[in-house]
């Protein structure tokens, strides 16, 4: 039975500092949780105009694979998230979010202006390097900022903007869209940049330029609010410590201490499976899904995006209730229930048949409630959890890259399996059904107990060490 310290929460709340952290977390979380808006956003906006794109381009199966590989989805990220975790532990959570998002709007403005599939390439680069770079010290900042109690809510929360950047990306794309509701307003501004006898496909990728302006202008207010985010207390007094030992405190350093520690190697082994083998799945349906229900399911586009917002309207309303009850409730319960839903998903559509209306419908809806309670909820929040202030960010930066740099060679693979028409769907739903109960079996494994505890005494009780992360025992 996890222990939920009822008396460590008291005497918290009875300290003056923690109760100054507790009325400033749900804002700083609020803040901070923008940058999953602007990741999810990034990723769905690019796979809602990917046939737009397509057409306009003359892009293949292969262009479009590779557009996903070095995307937020993956690549892009990975590298970000391995230089944005170091960099977080070294110069502060606040020098990421002072900088990271202006990287954000140089990438989608490539986007929005590009006429070429080399310059398409470099705005989903970049763009999802700036992502990589925020999201380790997201994850961080609201795990060190919250109460004890209230860390599960807040990365709930957070999730809770990865479910409305999708949403709203989808309804936007759907407005946007050739024959939708504003292409009219499209028309026009795509004939005013590019003449009355602008070709139709010039014509219609105009809505997703639209759409990642809307990205640009979030982005531009999260920047705005988060660089005037106070530095976090945890990685203040982690700093003061270490300068007062006189302690290396580069990168170098940083992985030298990470991989010298046994339990810190066990710990990010546990965290790089669960989460590895579930994003496997998730990337390609962040990326692909309309594509997939286009193509294999045979819908239209317009239907695909439809059933794609209605999914991710299911998963912010089923985070929306996790919040208030994960501070509460045993992660294992819920860890397990998730991927049961997942797994559920892709036996169904398996069994039922990706061709008709009713399979499709029953994966949307099964799929959008696992990801209301999806194992990357408790990635973010095992991850901010399970590691020393010191290297807390680097180590999720070093398990993200892994993840998303193993999920875009999977995404470039899984376009070889799945084929130009769908034919191989079958083949890729079972493989997604092996990876998901990888994730289920390991975590059920290793789910650790850290639910109500304070970060200071999960450090202590798991390496020993005081909570600014100096060691006392050689494990």
């Amino acid at each position: 039975m996890e222990n939920a310290q009822p008396a460590s929460r008291r005497r918290d709340l009875n300290n003056p500092a923690q109760a100054k952290r507790s009325a400033g977390s749900l804002k700083s979380t609020l803040a901070v949780s923008l940058t999953n808006y602007l990741d999810a956003g990034a990723i769905v906006a690019g796979a809602s105009g990917l046939t737009l794109w397509q057409n306009y381009l003359g892009l293949t199966e292969v262009h479009l694979g590779w557009l996903n590989f070095i995307s937020a989805n993956c690549l892009g990220a990975a590298l970000g998230a391995i230089i944005g975790g170091f960099l977080a532990d070294k110069y502060g959570r606040k020098f990421i979010y002072t900088y990271n998002l202006l990287v954000y709007m140089v990438g989608v403005l490539l986007i929005m202006l590009s006429v070429s599939f080399p310059m398409l390439l470099a705005g989903f680069l970049v763009t999802g390097i700036s992502v990589g770079i925020g999201v380790p010290a997201s994850w961080t900042y609201i795990s060190e900022s919250s109460e004890n109690d209230k860390r599960g809510r807040n990365i709930c929360i957070s999730q809770m903007s990865w479910g409305f950047g999708p949403m709203i990306i989808l309804l936007l794309g759907m407005f946007f869209a050739p024959n939708g509701y504003l292409f009219g307003w499209v028309e026009r501004i795509a004939h005013t940049f590019g003449g009355s006898d602008m070709p139709l496909e010039a014509v219609h990728v105009f809505s997703s330029r639209i759409v990642f302006f809307s990205l640009l202008v979030v982005a531009f207010i999260a920047w705005n609010l988060q660089r005037k985010l106070e530095e976090s207390t945890e990685w203040k007094t982690s700093q003061e410590v270490a300068k007062a030992k006189g302690e290396d405190s580069g990168l170098w350093n940083a992985f030298k201490v990470l991989f010298s520690n046994r339990i810190a190697i066990k710990t990010a082994c546990f965290l790089a499976v669960i989460y590895l083998a579930w994003n496997l799945v998730a990337s390609v349906l962040g990326f692909f899904q309309p594509h997939i229900y286009e193509t294999a399911g045979g819908v239209s586009n317009e239907q695909a995006n439809w059933m794609n917002c209605i999914q991710w309207a299911i998963i912010v309303g089923v985070t929306f209730l996790l919040s208030k009850v994960i501070d509460k409730t045993s992660h294992k319960l819920i860890y397990i229930l998730g991927l049961l839903f997942a797994i559920s998903a892709w036996v169904i559509i398996v069994a039922v048949g990706v061709n008709g209306t009713a399979g499709l419908w029953l994966f949307t809806i099964l799929w959008g409630i696992e990801g209301g309670m999806s194992v990357q909820i408790f990635y973010a929040l095992w991850g901010s959890e399970l590691f020393p202030a010191k290297f807390r960010a680097g180590a999720q930066g070093l398990m993200f890259f892994v993840v998303r740099g193993l999920s875009a060679v999977w995404g470039l693979v899984f376009t070889f399996i799945y084929g130009e028409h769908g034919e191989g769907f079958t083949v890729a739903a079972w493989c997604m059904i092996g990876l998901l109960l990888i994730s289920l079996i390991v975590g059920v494994i290793g789910c650790p107990n850290t639910r109500g505890k304070s970060l200071a005494q999960i450090t202590k009780e798991r390496y020993g060490e005081t909570e600014n992360g100096e060691r006392k025992t050689e494990k």
